[in-house]
């Protein structure tokens, strides 16, 4: 295909993306289909993005995708019912083989304490009564994995979990009907409930990438109020939106399109876009974007850009493509599944086989291979990484961490390179007087009145300040409110002002933040604000330099504004950033092999997020960004970003520490097996054993967090 001709773009959803392998061959496969350039897999959200010739129809790219083995249907969005269909799904199944296993556990220890004959046989067939439905429903995804999978000649991890759960399950029930000495049915059912639950977790973690995206695009108003070229007005639809239109936007709304102000005068939230909670005044000329709020004054604004064309749209693509990188992650837990399961069933194939050569009968063979299934059951191996999360989780949430993900340890353990959004994530995120407040309570009273009629950030801190002074307002008359100028009010004869520096009447312009107050023709008070540090910014920026990092400073705010923050801590800073800048560092980061921790609290940190290795946000951050976040912390405090690094590290020593038991276990006991010198009540009791020292192992976890 040249490489001129004109490219479309199809998306598809695929089922039955379960492990690398199959990203692997479809990013494969379909390149090498006539007319396809390329195509990109997204396993979290279970997509395909195909870049093909303009005369490649989706049915054939369907057909194509069916042939490499998977169902796919095009992508023309999701519910939110949809979207969490399968966690739900997965829910269930956990619930049932938990339940399961539970119960035929309990009768298990019956057997194990000595019961025999028919009462054995009775608790084996109570057993089998439990296991059988459980496992034939919550074993579902499993199965109906692997048959796709053999279906189209290939296989998959489901196929050798699926193999081996049929095969002790069916083990298990010919020693019942036969009345023999052991049934497996408590193997089976807590294996099945390790490994949904692994599953489940999957599931959680990409409806909550789609939640983040959704929450973005909520951000944008379903309807706006239109102006018709003839002077009348209408409520239209956000997405009937096209250039060239006008809307008229009222004080407290959010703008619903990118556009141009045609008409009035106003402050604007922008911190969708930059993350700085001070408001920009706009007048005629001025851009505004989608998202953004209205504060202060009626706006009409012409559209240039509505819908998938507006910044925020951009953001939530960001967002989308960059859970692409952390998909491809790995677990520990599942690298090391991928050597079990081939070796494990290997050896009780060869196990069976060998047996039989021996001379020994099928019964016997059969056993010994069931032995050597249920003795390297990957219960302690299941168990090393989710029992140390949960342990190094309980510990971190009552350090004011939540684990939002418990993949996130083992990534937050491997960072080396953090990131830091400055407003919100090391400031407190909201402006705080600095100096410049006049002293004399007479003018205190009046600059509480005036501050009090405005909902302007800084009047907001004003009011906010002098109300802790248990400052009382004074009786202003004619007080009105002059969109983007200031607050304006008459104090006997004496005409008094709260506002922009220049409209108050002060000569002095040199603060980043700063606004005036004046009676009459007395002296104007100018002033100042800033974004208070957190408490602990300091100590929490020399306890990362001692965990090895050298972190740096990112803002959409002034060059001015982020320098002095920077200077403060000691830390390399970057102003003007919008998202798509912080994209760019994270990227040029992992492009040299980095791996990054970025640290944000709002909607325009959400893309860097997503890209980054791991991610923490303040819970004061927006919904969007606690949704994208690995792990939430909460409090003024920046501290327990450091405390997350050392105690993720400290965790991924036990769980390799886990493994190592697990598998010194299994290289001890599977050897034993093999020789048929243990029985399958014995490697019952010695996998339980082994998952026991791996729990013990664990606890240690419990004062991680400090």
């Amino acid at each position: 295909m040249s490489a001129a001709a004109p490219l479309e773009t199809s998306i598809f959803t695929v089922d039955g993306l379960r492990c690398a392998g199959c990203i692997a061959k479809l990013e494969k496969g379909l390149p090498e289909i006539s007319g396809v350039a390329s195509a990109r897999v997204n396993f979290t959200s279970k997509r395909v993005r195909i870049e093909h010739a303009a005369n490649v129809a989706d049915d054939d790219l369907q057909a194509a995708i069916g042939r490499l083995g998977f169902s796919a249907q095009p992508f023309v969005g999701e519910s939110e019912a949809s979207a969490n269909r399968e966690s739900r799904m997965l829910m269930t199944a956990l619930a049932v083989a938990g339940f399961a296993a539970m119960n035929v556990m309990l009768l298990s220890v019956s057997i194990w304490s000595g019961a025999d004959g028919a009462t054995r046989t009775l608790f084996h067939w109570l057993s089998a009564a439990i296991a059988l439905p459980a496992v034939a429903y919550a074993g579902r995804p499993f199965f109906k994995s692997a048959w796709g999978a053999l279906r189209h000649g290939r296989t998959n991890m489901d196929v050798p979990i699926s193999i081996g759960v049929v095969l002790t399950l069916s083990m298990s029930l010919y020693e019942t009907v036969i009345g023999g000495a052991h049934a497996y049915f408590d193997g089976v059912t807590m294996l099945l409930f390790f490994l949904l639950a692994g599953r489940f977790l999957d599931s959680a973690m990409r409806v909550r990438a789609a939640d983040g995206v959704a929450a973005l695009m909520r951000r944008v108003p379903s309807e706006v109020l239109v102006r018709r070229p003839d002077g009348s007005t209408e409520q239209r639809l956000a997405a009937e939106l096209a250039p060239g239109m006008r809307l008229l936007i009222a004080a407290g709304e959010r703008i619903g399109a990118d556009g141009v102000v045609e008409a009035g005068r106003s402050s604007v939230d922008r911190s969708l876009v930059t993350g700085e909670s001070v408001p920009e005044v706009v007048a005629v000329g001025d851009t505004v974007l989608a998202g953004t709020i209205n504060l202060s004054g009626p706006l009409t604004v012409r559209v240039t850009a509505a819908g998938e064309a507006t910044i925020v749209a951009d953001i939530a693509r960001l967002m989308e493509t960059a859970t692409q990188g952390k998909s491809r992650y790995v677990r520990i837990a599942d690298r090391a599944s991928q050597l079990y399961a081939p070796a494990v069933h290997t050896l009780a194939a060869l196990s069976l086989v060998g047996w039989l050569i021996a001379g020994a009968g099928l019964h016997q063979a059969l056993t010994i291979a069931v032995a050597v299934l249920i003795i390297t059951c990957p219960c302690a191996l299941g168990l090393a990484v989710p029992i140390a999360q949960v342990v190094a989780a309980g510990a971190l949430m009552r350090a004011g961490v939540l684990l939002k993900d418990g993949s996130a340890l083992e990534r937050l353990a491997a960072a080396d390179t953090v990131l830091l959004d400055k407003t919100g994530t090391v400031t407190l995120g909201h402006v705080v007087p600095l100096g410049g407040m006049p002293t004399c309570e007479q003018e205190r009273g009046v600059l509480l009145a005036l501050a009090e009629a405005s909902r302007h950030p800084l009047a907001v801190a004003l009011s906010d300040a002098l109300a802790r002074d248990s400052v009382v307002a004074a009786a202003v008359t004619d007080l009105v409110e002059h969109p983007g100028l200031g607050v304006e009010a008459r104090l006997g004869d004496a005409v008094v002002r709260l506002g922009r520096l220049d409209w108050v009447g002060s000569l002095v312009n040199s603060a980043a933040m700063a606004t005036a107050f004046r009676i009459g023709t007395g002296p104007a008070h100018v002033m100042t604000f800033g974004d208070a540090l957190r408490p602990d910014a300091l100590a929490a920026i020399d306890r990362l330099r001692a965990e090895g990092f050298a972190p740096r400073l990112l803002s959409g705010d002034s060059a001015a504004v982020v320098e002095t923050i920077g200077d403060t801590l000691g830390i390399h800073s970057s102003a003007r950033m919008d998202p798509a800048d912080k994209c760019r560092i994270v990227d040029d980061f992992a492009a040299r092999g980095r791996k990054v921790l970025m640290v944000g609290d709002g909607l325009n940190d959400g893309p860097a997020m997503k890209r980054a290795f791991v991610s923490m946000a303040p819970s004061s951050g927006t919904d969007v960004s606690q949704l994208v976040a690995d792990l939430v912390f909460f409090g003024e405090k920046l501290m327990p970003v450091p405390i997350a690094v050392a105690a993720a590290r400290r965790t991924m020593r036990v769980v390799r520490q886990n493994f190592a038991l697990a598998i010194g276990y299994n290289v001890l006991a599977v050897p034993l097996a093999i020789a048929g010198q243990v029985t399958p009540l014995i490697a019952a009791l010695a996998m339980s054993g082994s998952s026991l020292i791996v729990v013990a192992n664990a606890l240690r976890l419990r004062g991680v967090a400090r």
